[in-house]
């Protein structure tokens, strides 16, 4: 469980067998140990001490080994991990906070400005129109572009590089959800970096040496894209959905949060971006290390708030507080803070889904929800415990000595949940019927070609791949 509670000495092999000594030692006199001449079974005596003294040498080495096996896990688990954390976003929250965009623009010397958007959405709400003043009145120039889906495309990407050129834009303003904060990292990377083609830095062939900087006013709590330094976009050659290398470059000069514009978002992709929130915190979650526990608490509330909230958006979608809850969530999930000393985390459900969004072009959210009951069952056995530990600081099941038990029980806790707020746990509930030739074949991409593996509580191959999408159907 914790790191106090995995090296209980009563866990560890030796320490029993020091306990059997002592046990020994107390259950059996030692007058019975005197040789007396006088006592008929002297000779029994003499041979039953001669067992006894060996097996007391026998344990004493034990408890040797016990001492120094045990301050040799103490130094190595309660000494802190070294990890780094870095967030650089400014982050103003509240209502009404998307009008600052101009003021804030100004203030960081932004001559000209791209704004991005998606869907008509921005426009009919009366929120570009809104941006739009606020730029005006601070004397900020600005160009736009819209038509983001979810899934970013490339080519919109490569559309945004040469606006950016022909008009000289100084700055990146994205106004929407993570797939919008995506392509104008993506864009932001393309302008800066005209030595090589963009999507060079998402094969990882290339590495960013710049970014245009970005500011960003979400309207879903979702990817956390606005205070990360992730960016993930589809190429429709070949439907192929990839990740940069993370870098602090594309992380958002600052971001305006204002729960408000979630308001008029569906049902479905409001649950969806919960969903999206949690596995933030739980690919970070789920490793097969010792964490520190400050971390975990971070982390177990974090998904307690969300669960809460995300339930009561089922029945109350315009409840301001549950979605401002939900946004700052949405925030902290992603910009490290749940994954300080856990070593990076595991992302193999992200890695997982991504294939599924690539090909399928399904909810980011949605898709992890089908994918992750069944990545969850391929691999607790690695670390039972972490599992139980989930099950019972995040929805309060009692766990005695029976990790298995608990564990199971605490996935398909999750997995309700997801069914409470009307996310799929099966790749068919998800919309996708699909064949063993096409499960081959999202395996054979996410393995790039049986080139690489993926997870870090259990590394998988792609037949482990293959087994999960097979599970999951």
């Amino acid at each position: 469980m914790s790191a106090s509670d995995s090296l209980n000495p009563p866990d560890l092999p030796c320490f029993k067998l020091s306990l059997l000594s002592v046990t020994l030692e107390l259950i059996i006199p030692e007058s019975l140990f005197y040789v007396n001449e006088k006592k008929t079974f002297v000779r029994h005596t003499k041979i039953f001490v001669f067992f006894f003294n060996f097996i007391k040498f026998f344990l004493t080495i034990y408890d040797i080994f016990f001492i120094i096996e045990w301050s040799i896990n103490i130094k190595g688990a309660f000494a802190m991990r070294g990890f780094e954390y870095y967030t650089p976003t400014r982050v103003i929250f509240g209502k009404d906070t998307h009008m600052k965009a101009g003021e804030l623009l100004k203030e960081y010397g932004c001559k000209k400005v791209l704004i991005h958007y998606g869907s008509g959405s921005a426009v009919s709400s009366g929120l570009l129109e809104q941006i739009k003043s606020s730029l005006a009145e601070a004397g900020v120039d600005f160009v736009t572009l819209g038509g983001v889906v979810s899934n970013p495309r490339l080519s919109k990407v490569r559309e945004g590089i040469e606006l950016c050129k022909k008009e000289q834009v100084d700055f990146l303003l994205a106004v929407g959800g993570g797939s919008v904060i995506d392509s104008c990292k993506a864009i932001g990377y393309g302008v800066a970096n005209p030595w090589t083609d963009v999507w060079n830095f998402f094969l990882k062939t290339e590495v960013p040496k710049d970014c245009l900087p970005i500011g960003a006013i979400p309207t879903i709590a979702a990817s956390g894209s606005e205070m990360s330094g992730s960016c993930v976009i589809t190429n429709e050659d070949g439907w192929l959905k990839r990740g940069s290398t993370r870098s602090d470059l594309c992380r958002p000069k600052f971001a305006l949060l204002n729960p408000r514009l979630t308001y008029t978002l569906p049902q479905y992709q409001t649950e969806s971006g919960c969903v999206d929130i949690l596995m933030h915190t739980m690919e970070r979650y789920f490793v097969n290390l010792e964490t520190m526990e400050i971390t975990d608490s971070i982390s177990e509330s974090l998904m307690q708030t969300v669960i809460y909230n995300a339930r009561i958006l089922m029945k109350e979608p315009g409840n301001y507080n549950a979605r401002a809850e939900v946004m700052w969530a949405g925030s902290l999930s992603h910009n490290g803070l749940t994954g300080c000393g856990t070593g990076g985390g595991d992302w193999a459900c992200h890695q997982l889904e991504h294939e599924l969004g690539g090909l399928y072009d399904v909810a980011h959210g949605a898709g992890l929800a089908a994918i992750w009951g069944s990545w969850a069952r391929y691999v607790y056995l690695e670390n039972p415990e972490r599992f139980a530990q989930f099950a019972t600081n995040v929805f309060d099941i009692p766990c005695y000595v029976d990790f298995e038990k608990t564990a199971l029980a605490g996935i398909e806790a999750m997995e309700d949940f997801f069914r409470s707020i009307k996310m799929p746990t099966s790749l068919r509930e998800l919309g996708l019927d699909l064949n063993e030739k096409q499960i081959h074949e999202l395996a054979f991409k996410c393995s790039f070609e049986d080139t690489r593996t993926i997870g870090v509580f259990k590394q998988l191959n792609m037949k482990d791949m293959e087994k999960i999408y097979l599970m999951a159907r």
